[in-house]
């Protein structure tokens, strides 16, 4: 409450409109009009965020007028317009972007739905997607799925429930099921799938070369002399699992080995399932000489085991993975990888979004394939072309 300063009463004060701006008192009990010189020392502290009735009531007008005046309408004085846009700032007004969402029907958020965070590829693409989003008047919500079918059915209603503009969507390991997606599209919000898509829906994707990848770190290892080359992929019904596995073995019958099951793990690609896959590769009858990982940290995971063991690295056993990092290049031998450029697939996907939502498109099926490339290093590399 604000204290008169003649009487110093607190009962009979109530704001009587402005004086060259700032707020005027009028004090009932000694009828005494009065501003305060050093207005703003006095503003009530407000625990939560602060809104327009919060400013109309700090000014004793009507909460349209304080509307209007933020939204530069021309029937507001000069006067009135300085001292709302001064309490906004004195009570750290913020506006309510969904509210306006309702008005304007856009929100200028776009959601994103990711697998896994800790994996490089996600961490990378997801800095690219936030740059572009930034530099073209977008915000981002992102949300982690945490390889689950659930999660990411949660977080695709959740995203739906804030309004986004449109959807960034990879999937979980886990998916199986796109009814999900199929609800998005029903609402005619724009989606676009990146990296592990959704080939059971026409909805526009950013892909990279999977199979082309991994044809060609089989075959430098084969060019390298390996002869027995084992794989650690993820699950079995992953789709790039599976299309990674392709590649494999085109570029074996290419040089016309014969694929060996037993040469052929799969794995859920958590941390420390490249430790796993070593002892059971290591474990065989006949070893293999050469190991290419789907995920380039368990080609790590498995090089740490065979240094343990005292094995030459690459002249016994030479190792590849798929997705190129730092971590690639600073491990002692250096990790031969095929360089899926994520920053480029973040790019693209983003790109590709916000082009489908300007144009107010949902019907698109576009296919975008980030070309990658090959990197040789030490882990693999044993001289020969």
């Amino acid at each position: 409450m604000q204290k008169c300063i003649k009487c110093n009463s607190v009962d009979g004060v109530i704001r009587s409109g402005f004086l060259r701006g700032k707020q005027r008192f009028f004090c009932k009990l000694c009828n005494f009009h009065f501003i305060l010189e050093n207005e703003n020392a006095r503003l009530p502290q407000k625990a939560t965020q602060a809104t327009i009735v919060d400013l109309a009531k700090h000014l004793g007008i009507a909460a349209s007028t304080v509307s209007r005046a933020l939204n530069g309408k021309a029937d507001i004085s000069p006067f009135t317009r300085k001292a709302v846009m001064q309490a906004a700032i004195d009570l750290d007004y913020r506006p309510n972007l969904l509210a306006q969402s309702l008005n304007k029907g856009k929100t200028n958020t776009i959601g994103v739905v990711i697998p896994n965070v800790e994996l490089p590829f996600f961490a990378t693409a997801l800095a690219s997607i936030q740059q572009v989003a930034i530099d073209t008047g977008y915000r981002i919500m992102v949300c982690h799925s945490s390889e689950s079918e659930a999660i990411e059915k949660l977080n695709t209603e959740t995203l739906i429930a804030c309004r986004v503009d449109g959807l960034l969507v990879s999937h979980s390991k886990e998916t199986t099921s796109f009814e999900h997606i199929q609800r998005v599209l029903a609402k005619s919000i724009p989606i676009v799938h990146f990296d592990r898509v959704c080939n059971e829906i026409d909805t526009p994707k950013v892909i990279h070369e999977d199979f082309k990848g991994s044809f060609d770190l089989v075959e430098h290892l084969i060019l390298q002399g390996c002869r027995k080359i084992g794989v650690m992929l993820g699950p079995q019904k992953f789709y790039i699992s599976q299309i990674r596995l392709e590649g494999y073995k085109a570029a074996l019958q290419k040089y016309g080995i014969e694929v060996d099951e037993k040469y052929i793990y799969y794995s859920e690609m958590n941390k420390n399932d490249g430790t796993k896959a070593f002892e059971y590769f290591i474990n065989l009858p006949n070893p293999p000489d050469g190991l290419f990982a789907m995920l380039s940290r368990n080609a790590i995971e498995m090089m740490v085991e065979a240094k343990k063991r005292q094995i030459k690295i690459p002249e016994d056993m030479a190792f590849v993975g798929f997705g190129d990092d730092i971590l690639c290049e600073l491990f002692e031998p250096s990790l031969t990888v095929f360089n899926h450029f994520p920053t480029k697939v973040g790019e693209a996907a983003i790109n590709l979004l916000i082009e489908n939502i300007k144009n107010k498109n949902t019907t698109s099926s576009t296919i975008q394939s980030v070309q990658g490339e090959l990197v040789i290093r030490d882990s693999s590399f044993k001289g020969k072309s």
